[in-house]
C-alpha cells in the first residue's frame, strides 16, 4: 500500500507541474486588443513652390548729398531742421536774402540806363546818316557816331551780364532741396557766416531705400535684374516688398562676393543703416512633393509623417524643404499620393485606424489657388 501511493505521488507530480506550466505560457501569449483610432488624413501632392536666396545687406539712403551755399553772407534763417521732410524745390535756408535782392535792382537799374543810352546812341546815328546824305554832316561825325552806338550796345550786352549774375546770386541765396527727402544733419546755424562751398545741411532721399546684398559666388549665377526681394528687419514683423534694380558685373576678389542692390519701399517706417534680411525669389514655380504641416511631428530631433495603408499607421522618417502657414515640402522620405495622418500625436507603426474623413478630389493648381505657393 506504501509502495502505491509512493508511486502515484511520482507519476502525478511531473504530470500538475507541466500543466501548470502549460497555463502560464498560454496566458503570456495573450495580447490585449488595441481599439482602432479614429483619425482625419490627407495626400502628399506636388505643388508649386518658390525657391528663394537668403542674403543679408544694409539698408541706405537712395540718394544722399550735403547741401553746400553757393553764395557768401550771413544765415539769416533755416526753413527745416533735424528729421523734417522737404519736397524737390523747397526753400530749406536764407543767405543774406536783403543784400543780393539790393544788388539785383541795382542791376537792373544799370540795364535800363545802358539800354535809354543806347536808344539815344541809335537816334544820334540815324539823324548824322540823314545829315551825312545832306552833305552836312562829314565823314568823322559819321564815324563817330557808329562808333557811339556799337559801344552803347556793348554796355547794354555787359549790364545784362551782370544783371543774370546778380539774379542768380538773389536765386542761390535762397538755399533750395534738390530732391524730395528728409534732413539727416544741420551743420551750420543762424548767424554763421558761410562762403562759397561751406556745408549747410545733409540731405537723405529715403524712399525708397537702397539695399546692399552680398551674393555668395556659389549663387551668383541664379540673381537677375527684376527679381522680387522680400525683406524683414528686426522688431519688426512686417514684410517690406523690393525689386533687384542693379547687379555688379563681377564677383568681388577680396571676399568672393557679387554685390546686388535692390530699391525697397521703406512706408515710412524704414530707416537708413538698418541692418537686413532678405530673401530673393529666384523662382516662383518649382514643383514640390508638400503634406499639410499639421501632419508633420518633430521626436528627437527627426521629423515624421505617419502613413495609411491598408488601415494601418505607418511611422516614417522625412526631410523638410520650403514651408509655410498651411504646407510643407517633403524632400524625401514619401512620395507624391501617400496618405498621411493630420495631428498623429501618439499615433505608432502598426496602430489600426479608422479614416474619418472623404478626401475630395483637388488638383494642384486648385489647392495652390487656395492656400497660395510655398515659399
Amino acid at each position: 500500500m506504501k509502495f502505491s501511493y509512493r508511486l502515484f505521488i511520482m507519476i502525478a507530480t511531473p504530470a500538475l507541474v507541466c500543466f501548470a506550466g502549460c497555463g502560464k505560457k498560454d496566458g503570456a501569449a495573450a495580447k490585449p486588443t488595441v481599439a482602432p483610432r479614429e483619425v482625419r488624413v490627407a495626400q502628399a501632392e506636388v505643388r508649386p513652390v518658390e525657391r528663394v536666396l537668403h542674403v543679408v545687406g544694409t539698408l541706405s539712403a537712395n540718394e544722399e548729398t550735403t547741401v553746400a551755399a553757393q553764395v557768401a553772407g550771413q544765415i539769416e534763417n533755416f526753413r527745416v531742421d533735424l528729421g523734417d521732410r522737404v519736397t524737390a524745390g523747397q526753400e530749406l535756408a536764407l543767405i543774406d536774402t536783403t543784400s543780393y535782392e539790393a544788388l539785383a535792382r541795382q542791376s537792373a537799374a544799370n540795364v535800363a540806363k545802358a539800354v535809354a543810352s543806347a536808344e539815344n546812341t541809335a537816334q544820334n546815328l540815324k539823324r548824322v546818316q540823314e545829315l551825312q546824305k545832306d552833305k552836312i554832316a562829314s565823314a568823322s561825325d559819321l564815324d563817330q557816331a557808329i562808333a557811339s552806338a556799337d559801344e552803347a550796345r556793348a554796355e547794354v550786352k555787359s549790364v545784362e551780364a551782370a544783371d543774370a549774375i546778380a539774379r542768380l546770386q538773389l536765386e542761390r541765396s535762397r538755399v533750395k532741396a534738390p530732391f524730395d527727402g528728409a534732413v539727416a544733419e544741420r551743420i551750420s546755424s543762424v548767424g554763421g557766416y558761410v562762403t562759397a562751398g561751406t556745408p549747410i545741411l545733409k540731405l537723405v532721399k529715403t524712399d525708397p531705400l537702397r539695399l546692399r546684398l552680398d551674393v555668395p559666388e556659389r549663387e551668383s549665377l541664379i540673381v537677375r535684374v527684376g527679381q522680387t526681394v522680400r525683406v524683414t528687419v528686426e522688431g519688426d514683423t512686417n514684410i517690406y516688398a523690393g525689386r533687384l534694380a542693379r547687379v555688379s558685373p563681377s564677383i568681388r576678389e577680396a571676399d568672393r562676393m557679387l554685390q546686388a542692390e535692390a530699391d525697397v519701399s521703406s512706408r515710412g517706417s524704414l530707416r537708413p543703416g538698418l541692418f537686413a534680411r532678405a530673401q530673393i525669389i529666384v523662382s516662383e514655380h518649382d514643383e514640390a512633393v508638400c503634406v499639410p504641416a499639421q501632419s508633420l511631428v518633430t521626436f528627437a530631433g527627426l521629423e515624421k509623417v505617419v502613413i495609411v495603408k491598408e488601415s494601418t499607421a505607418t511611422e516614417k522618417v522625412v526631410v523638410t524643404g520650403r514651408r509655410n502657414a498651411d504646407w510643407v515640402e517633403i524632400v524625401s522620405g514619401i512620395a507624391a499620393g501617400e496618405t498621411v495622418v493630420l495631428n498623429p500625436a501618439g499615433l505608432r507603426t502598426g496602430q489600426p485606424v479608422i479614416v474619418k474623413n472623404n478626401m475630395p478630389e483637388q488638383s494642384s493648381a486648385n489647392t495652390a489657388a487656395r492656400f497660395g505657393t510655398i515659399r
